[in-house]
């Protein structure tokens, strides 16, 4: 009798749809939470995998801060229209508008945080019983914490302490009215698998994330890119490198390195070498030892 193997991609791809499959099983009215970062792109990918040849079951959930990059949204826009899929959208800036949050100030000021209560927000505004998430346990320490079902109790928090035991991949998504659960498919995958994943399915990704020509200001130990939402200090100086960025969030904290690494082959070599944790280049985790962690437990991504 012939024995049959699945490749390491392969294993990783059965993991995560049967994470996605378990989730529209259990749960009524599920969101895939879409940045225009690779991760949410792939989780996309394999969601289409998952109910192919049926379209997506799920919409899409954005919150935008109306500070992402162009590039992001263009390709965010595109990729809903290729589907067919539905598109929800949350705003910083409307949530600025009402008062329900307030504008940081300063020179490191960023809307990070505040998507916190956007996203709440329009979980709460459209039901929403589980969103299905891109973090990874090799991101950072406290996603390292996360279960594939994560729980959130009724005010959106996240307690790490108190989460459902997944014995033999035994998903357990009940819940209280109010409560939901955040879904994570590709907890085991690390940024390395990421990009060989898109190597091999060739899945789109934002230009951004190949080598190109854009005008930066070194600040926090990383190139951050020039847009009409960064303040210049005193002895600031604007040069052009070609760079890349190996994760997206805001245009304001997401900063750049130099590479050569214009396509997908040369990003996995180029990542295959790195000794820099991906996410060594955002701001917003910089500013504190459990900056990531604080900001899950109020019910962040």
């Amino acid at each position: 009798m012939s024995k049959y193997y699945l490749n390491y991609l392969d294993e990783l791809e059965s993991e995560a749809i049967y994470i996605l499959r378990e989730v529209w099983a259990q749960f009524e009215n599920p969101v895939i939470l879409f940045s225009g970062g690779k991760d949410s792109i792939l989780v996309t990918h394999l969601a289409q995998k998952a109910f192919y040849p049926s379209k997506i079951p799920f919409p899409l959930m954005h919150v935008d801060t109306g500070h992402n990059f162009p590039e992001t949204i263009q390709f965010r826009d595109d990729l809903v229209k290729e589907l067919g899929v539905e598109l929800l959208v949350g705003s910083v800036q409307e949530a600025i508008d009402d008062g329900r949050v307030a504008e940081e100030k300063g020179k490191n000021a960023t809307r990070n945080t505040l998507q916190i209560t956007t996203l709440l927000d329009a979980i709460e505004k459209n039901k929403v019983d589980c969103a299905i998430g891109g973090g990874r346990r090799d991101e950072e320490k406290a996603r390292a914490k996360e279960r594939f079902f994560s729980h959130r109790d009724d005010f959106g928090q996240w307690d790490p302490k108190n989460q459902r035991p997944e014995l033999w991949n035994i998903l357990n998504g009940k819940h209280f009215e109010g409560e939901h659960f955040r879904a994570f498919p590709i907890s085991n995958w690390t940024e390395m698998d990421v990009w060989n994943y898109i190597l091999r399915e060739n899945i789109a990704i934002p230009s951004l994330y190949l080598a190109h020509q854009r005008d930066v200001v070194w600040r926090s130990n990383s190139w951050i890119p020039v847009s009409e939402f960064l303040k210049l200090d005193a002895g600031e100086k604007v040069e052009n490198k070609k760079i890349r960025f190996r994760t997206l969030g805001d245009i304001t904290i997401t900063g750049g390195l130099e590479s050569d690494a214009d396509t997908l082959e040369k990003i996995v070599a180029e990542v295959s070498a790195m000794k820099q944790t991906e996410r060594g280049n955002r701001t917003d985790d910089k500013r504190s030892e459990s900056a990531m962690e604080d900001r899950k437990r109020q019910g962040y991504f």
